[in-house]
Formats: structure tokens, sequence, C-alpha cells
């Protein structure tokens, strides 16, 4: 893997080094060989690092290419050194030979270490692209060769010339000497069809080495199982409800007694929360998760643990980074009286003097007709078309298997719905924040409202403790304010804040904190940091705030499972 990832970094500097760049190809010519993959140029360069990073997440796919490329090479310069005194007279040859030889027997020592599959249909689609792309790309070039061709016997070239033109420097950079004087481009034509050459080999490198996409969602079986460890052990994590998310899949422990949900995005399997079940047994659901990934070639990473659940994981090899904290509040400590309180205090009276009143059911109590209006307005006011959460929202409303999830419905003074929130199950005394909507011409404040309603109720319903929504960073905001804070801390707030006009980080910190809760830090695990951007962009996937770009969705052959 070092080796291809220098011969990668060689190409592209020999790219924008001209005279580097003629060095090399002049010790690539004639009775001249370079060692495995050692080319100038971008194209190169840019297939080298595909391979160094294929080879480095352990593809048996890519491990089979290197070895099947580079052992030809091997034997091709082995014979051309057998047959020819020229060649053999050259140093740099033997060099080149010796160097090659020595990563062909690497290959072969290490083939247990390239263990990863990839998807069945990876051979298929790859010759699929493959094909599709270069008649594509080819007509384009055909098209664009005849749109700008000088050549002084331009009109003896047909379009067949023009598109065996197009296809040759598609493939070898290079036209077809026969065919050359009757055609000839400008130069930014050719560099367009070469840009054209090396996105198609990105596409038929990407196909040939993607990873396995998907696996099984939770069944009916899988399902029931989850919801009976939930209750015996699911007060231990206030985000173990949310491993009910159909889209996720589930690894168990051999004894049956935990399990790790997951799911896959973008060749990351994404845990949530900690595992589910007893302790003791979450060591057996932790390692064949692992082992799945890495057979796979899947990245595990591990999104909101709990700091007990983050030293379990250390033991398996991942490491962990801090998130934020989770805001969670006991109920039979909660008091608006105080001075610390007043500002909540005047909001929330001043909401009550509105008229608004807060209903607090079970989900189980809620007549069905009732419960498709809360859905239909809960879509309504969802904020944009994507329904977002993860690992701290379970992704459905209204769900007949919900039943213990509850609901908290604000009306105004004409008795007119304008808020919903809902909370799913923590344990047998404890809640979770699931949901929030609003109508947006509603009363300011509403939100607050609701909540502390909730916490002041809160033996209706025989609940002691309520999680409220995620802080990111929540440390960085409390410490870089306060007097004394270095330049770094400070910079990193600032920084923070500023991005803040876009994603509600600070201004989660300052709603949750009004509470005066009780903050759980929450870590992302991850077994390298060379990793962390592909696993944010997973995480940030999964959550619904990327989106990766394909089909619309009314092309797709069928959606996610929607919230009824």
């Amino acid at each position: 893997m070092w080796y291809l990832r220098t011969v990668a970094f060689v190409n592209f500097l020999s790219a924008v080094w001209v005279s580097l760049g003629q060095d090399l190809r002049n010790h690539n010519a004639e009775d001249f060989y370079t060692p495995y993959m050692l080319t100038a140029g971008f194209a190169s360069g840019l297939f080298t690092l595909m391979l160094a990073v294929t080879l480095g997440r352990r593809k048996r796919a890519s491990w089979i290419l290197n070895l099947a490329l580079s052992g030809l090479l091997a034997l091709l310069l082995a014979q051309a050194l057998y047959r020819y005194e020229e060649i053999r007279e050259h140093t740099q040859n033997w060099i080149s030979l010796g160097v090659t030889a020595l990563f062909v027997g690497a290959l072969l020592l290490g083939r247990r270490e390239f263990y990863a599959r990839g998807d069945r249909s990876n051979p298929a689609l790859a010759t699929a692209v493959a094909a599709i792309g270069l008649l594509a790309t080819s007509l384009v070039a055909a098209l664009l060769v005849g749109a700008t061709n000088t050549a002084q016997y331009s009109a003896d070239a047909t379009f067949r010339d023009r598109w065996q033109y197009g296809v040759m420097r598609l493939i070898t950079l290079e036209p077809q000497a026969k065919i050359a004087h009757e055609i000839s481009t400008p130069a930014w034509v050719n560099v367009t069809i070469n840009v054209m050459s090396m996105l198609l080999l990105v596409a038929v490198l990407f196909a040939a080495f993607r990873s396995r996409r998907a696996v099984d969602p939770l069944t009916e079986e899988d399902e029931e199982r989850l919801r009976a460890l939930l209750a015996r052990q699911g007060d231990r994590d206030s985000l173990g409800y949310f491993a009910l998310r159909r889209e996720k899949s589930v690894i168990w422990s051999p004894t049956g007694k935990a399990a790790v949900t997951y799911r896959v995005v973008g060749g990351v399997s994404l845990a949530s929360g900690d595992p589910i079940g007893d302790p003791e047994a979450w060591p057996g659901a932790i390692e064949p998760w692992l082992a799945e990934a890495r057979e796979h070639g899947w990245i595990p990473a591990v999104n909101g643990a709990s700091e007990e659940a983050g030293q379990i994981y250390a033991r398996h090899g991942l490491d962990a980074l801090e998130l934020g904290d989770e805001a969670i509040v006991e109920t039979g400590e909660f008091t608006l009286e105080g001075r610390a309180m007043r500002t909540v205090r005047q909001a929330y009276n001043r909401v009550k003097r509105a008229g608004y009143t807060v209903r607090i059911r079970r989900h189980a109590d809620i007549p069905a007709e009732e419960m498709d209006e809360l859905v239909r307005r809960a879509d309504d006011w969802r904020d944009g078309a994507t329904e977002r959460g993860f690992s701290m929202a379970l992704g459905r409303l209204g769900d007949p298997a919900d039943g213990q999830c509850v609901m908290l419905e604000c009306t105004d003074g004409d008795g007119d719905l304008r808020a919903l929130l809902s909370f799913v199950p923590w344990g047998p005394k404890g809640l979770s924040l699931d949901l929030m909507r609003r109508d947006r011409d509603s009363e300011n404040g509403l939100m607050e409202f609701m909540v502390i309603e909730l916490l002041e109720r809160s033996k209706e319903i025989g609940v002691t403790q309520v999680s409220l929504n995620f802080a990111m960073f929540r440390s960085v905001f409390e410490r870089g304010s306060k007097l004394g804070a270095g330049p770094v801390l400070r910079l990193w707030r600032s920084l923070l804040s500023f991005f803040s006009r876009w994603w509600q980080i600070e201004s989660l910190y300052r709603a949750n904190a009004k509470y005066r809760p009780i903050w759980e830090p929450r870590f992302m695990l991850f077994e390298k940091s060379s990793d962390l951007l592909r696993i944010g962009i997973a995480a940030g996937r999964a959550e619904g705030f990327l989106e990766a770009p394909g089909l619309p969705k009314w092309l797709h052959r069928r959606h996610l499972e929607t919230r009824r």
C-alpha cells in the first residue's frame, strides 16, 4: 500500500513539475521501463491512488487486479530482459523488474490480509458502466472532433474515423497513425476527451470496488427480541428505543442477550447509541459487528455512544471523539422558582396567559382517526421534504407498535392544534424526545411551554426523567465564554457560532440549558482518524442533513417505509 501511495504521489508530482514529468517519460520509452504503475500524469496518479485506497481497505478484488497487472508486467519485463541484449544493458530495467517482483511477492505473502468482499453485482455493474460509458463518451468525442477538425484532408474523415479517433484517445490517449493526417483538433478538445477518459476510469473502478450496499433490515422477530431486551435493560440508555428504526440491521451476541443495530451508509457501518441489552454481553455483539464490517470492507463507526459504551468499544480497537452532550432533566428536581429561572418563568406565563393548553396522552390512548390527523399535521409542519434523524429519532409517528410513546398536543385559545411533541419510552419511567413540530404562525416559546408542562405534570404518566435535545460541542460554548478561556478555545467557539447561522448548533445548546439539565456526554467512535471525514459524511446522510446525488425519488423502485 505504501508503495502505491508513493507512486501515486510521484505521478501527480510529475504532472505538475514539467521537468520531472519529462524525465519520467524519457525513462519509460524505447528500451527503458519503469516499475509497476510509475507513469507521469494525473490519470495514472488517480488510477494508482484508487488502487492504493482499495488495497488499504483490504478489498479482495483490488488484490486480484493488482496481482494480475503487476504479475503480467513482471513476466513481460523478465521475458524482454532474457531475449534482448539492448534491454539488459540498462540497469534501470533490472531495478524496475526487482521492484515489481518485490511488489508481487508482497501481495502473495499478504494474501490473507485482503479479505473484504465487494457486492456480487460489481463485475456486471463495472462491465455495464465501461460499455455504456465508453459508447457515450466516444460519441461525444466524435461530435467534438467533427465540429473542430481543421486537418487539410478533413473531408476524407468519415464519422467512423472520427468515432474511432475518439475511442482511441479515450483508451490510449493517442490516435491511430493512419487517421491522424485526416483529423487535427485543438488542444482543448484533446484535453476534454482525456478528462472524459479519466472520469470514465474512475466510474468503472468505483463500480468494480464498491462495498456491499444493502443488508437485511429488521425483521418482525428481530423487533420483538429487541423490545424484550428494552423491557429488561431499556433504562440504561435514553437512545435505546431508537434502535427500533426499521431501516437498521441488527447483529446479535451468541447468547442473544445483547445486540448492535446499525445502518450501512456510503461504505460506513454506522451504529448509533449503545448496544442493546446486558452490558456484560455487549462484547459478544460488538465482535461480530466489527467482523462483518471488515468482511465487506465497511468502515465501522458509532454515533452517539455513552461513556460506558465507549470504554467497551475502546477495548475492541475503536477510538473516541466527544461530539457533545445530551440534556437530561430529572422531573423531581425541576422547578420554575428562583432568580436563574426568571426568564423561562416569564416566557411560560406569557404563553399560558395567551390561552394555550397542553394535552398529554400515550399513543395507545389516541383513537386512530385522531392519530391520522396528528400525523398529517406533523407532515405539514415539517421543515423540508426530508425526515431528519437517525441516532435520536424514530422516523415514524403513529405506528400501532409504539403505543407507549407519549404525545403532547398544544392548542390555542380557540381549540386549534398549534404544536406537537412526541417522546419515546426510556425504560419504565423515562422519556426521550423524538419529534417536534409546530405551526410557524403560532406563539413564540410554544415548545418551551410544552416541555415545561410535561416536566411539571410528569407524575400523571409516571415519568421521572426526560431526555431532551442533543447539544453538539456544548462544552466549547460553555467553556469558551468563560473568563480565562484560551485563544484556541475562543477561536473554536467563534467558528461554531459562525456556522450556527445555518445549523442549529449554539441555539440547541441555549434552548436546552434553560432547563438546567444534567449533561451526559456522547461520543463518536471510530478505528482510524483518517476515516473521520467519510464517517462524518455518512452520519450527515443518515441524519438527513446531507443527501447523496442520485435518481429522483419518484424513479426509485421502492421508498423507505413511511411513518405510518
